[in-house]
């Protein structure tokens, strides 16, 4: 009996998942997905060198198309309509273990991958990239993105000078050690308000990716990407990782406002 009411429960709850991605199928946005280490650290913002690789497996094996964030962009402005097994992958910060633990796999399916770099942690710090693997990377399908200098909540800075020398300084130091355009910017912590997306455009950058902060859920504001962080739960929860990928996942988040000042 008690099997008997665990399948209705589970028959009724697809029924509903179902009935709903059908009322809101308008509603789809390509996900664009947010890793920052891949490790054996037991954190938040950790996943493992395996579940990486089933992550990616998963979404190769299920179809999906890898995009890069540039193409989401581009999509964006010219009002695309993606395929609904469309997705985009990020890291933030640039941290080693990107390299030492991730470069394996991300060679093994060359997907499209953007890394926002905090530039000033490249080279200085020994668990952050240097500028010889970051340039390594980028054989591999690998595009490098600015963080801003010194990983700093903006949200929390009033002056234009100090956020200038954080988003423009950030570009330009990228720029000089990869020899390539620096053209999407991600917001420490997703912090942001309207002061500092403005300066963000004025630098020259495409667009922009945050959190789950600012108004909207569809990403129609490509100076305010909406992400999803991926954990290690998604692998061994593998409705987790389908839901993440569905593309409807955002219209069951509450988004934030934007903070700071």
């Amino acid at each position: 009996m008690k099997i008997i009411k665990k399948i209705v429960l589970a028959a009724t709850f697809l029924a509903v998942i179902f009935c709903l991605v059908w009322l809101w199928r308008p509603g789809y946005t390509v996900p664009v997905l947010t890793y920052h280490s891949i490790n054996y650290e037991d954190s938040l913002i950790s996943v493992t060198p395996e579940s990486f690789d089933r992550q990616l497996s998963y979404i190769k094996a299920k179809g999906y198309k890898v995009i890069s964030l540039a193409e989401l962009v581009e999509g964006i402005k010219s009002n695309k309509r993606f395929n609904r097994k469309t997705v985009v992958i990020t890291f933030d910060d640039g941290r080693k273990d990107n390299y030492t633990y991730g470069l394996a796999t991300l060679k093994k399916y060359r997907f499209p991958v953007m890394i926002f770099l905090a530039a000033n942690e490249v080279n200085n710090k020994p668990d952050f990239l240097t500028w010889d693997e970051v340039r390594a990377m980028m054989i591999y399908n690998v595009s490098f993105g600015a963080h801003t200098k010194n990983h700093v909540y903006l949200g929390s800075i009033g002056s234009d000078e100090t956020l200038r020398d954080e988003i423009v300084g950030s570009k330009e130091l990228i720029e000089k050690n990869i020899n390539a355009p620096v053209q999407h910017f991600s917001y420490p912590y997703g912090a942001f308000n309207e002061n500092v997306k403005r300066i963000v455009k004025e630098s020259g950058y495409k667009g922009a990716c945050t959190t789950n902060i600012g108004s909207g859920r569809f990403n129609e504001d490509i100076y305010a990407i909406k992400r999803i962080r991926v954990k290690n739960s998604d692998t061994i929860k593998p409705f987790h990782f389908w839901a993440k990928l569905s593309g409807y996942y955002n219209l069951f988040r509450r988004p934030r406002l934007e903070v700071g000042p």
